[in-house]
């Protein structure tokens, strides 16, 4: 079943490395992974869609929260939170269903960000239900091609998040504050 987490790191090299590395030592598939900087600049957010049974999530969540430059892990699977995905669907169309193409995009809140004489580029962000919809619907009327961004998520809950500090190593050995 797929799972979202979300997690707040330091900006350093080898984070991602690290975060990656754990679920593949455990055997878990990323469906989607989102990566960037925060407003600060030394710390970056990152969602990660896995794939995972959800008696597991706890454990992972844990595991994840020990890794160093992980400030926290959060669960968003079913807590409060915004979702959304991005996509750039490039749909190579005849003339006379350029207009049809645009219509259809203004009813899924799509917009053209790029136009050519075979086509259009549409950028389109929702719920990945929404997004599959709308890649069906362009598939319809000719050629596509599609670009997808992975899910990113914002928790809703009123609460500051606790973070911890990051775990520094120093040769192998942990050092303690």
């Amino acid at each position: 079943m797929l799972q979202l987490i979300s997690l707040l790191m330091e900006n350093k090299p080898g984070a991602l490395m690290r975060v990656t590395g754990l679920l593949t030592a455990r055997g878990y598939n990323i469906e989607s992974l989102t990566v960037a900087r925060t407003l600060d600049p030394e710390l970056s957010r990152m969602s990660i869609v896995v794939e995972i049974e959800p008696h597991q999530r706890a454990q992972l969540i844990k595991q994840m929260n020990k890794l160093i430059n992980v400030l926290q892990a959060m669960d968003l699977t079913e807590a409060p939170a915004v979702q959304r995905e991005l996509a750039l669907v490039r749909v190579r169309v005849s003339r006379e269903n350029r207009t049809v193409i645009l219509k259809e995009a203004e009813i899924f809140g799509a917009r053209p960000v790029d136009s050519s004489l075979e086509g259009f580029a549409l950028e389109v962000t929702g719920d990945p239900e929404k997004i599959d919809e709308f890649i069906a619907v362009m598939g319809a009327y000719g050629e596509i091609e599609v670009t997808r961004s992975g899910l990113v998520a914002v928790s809703l809950e009123a609460k500051k998040p606790r973070l911890s500090p990051p775990v520094m190593k120093e040769e192998g050995v942990a050092q303690s504050a």
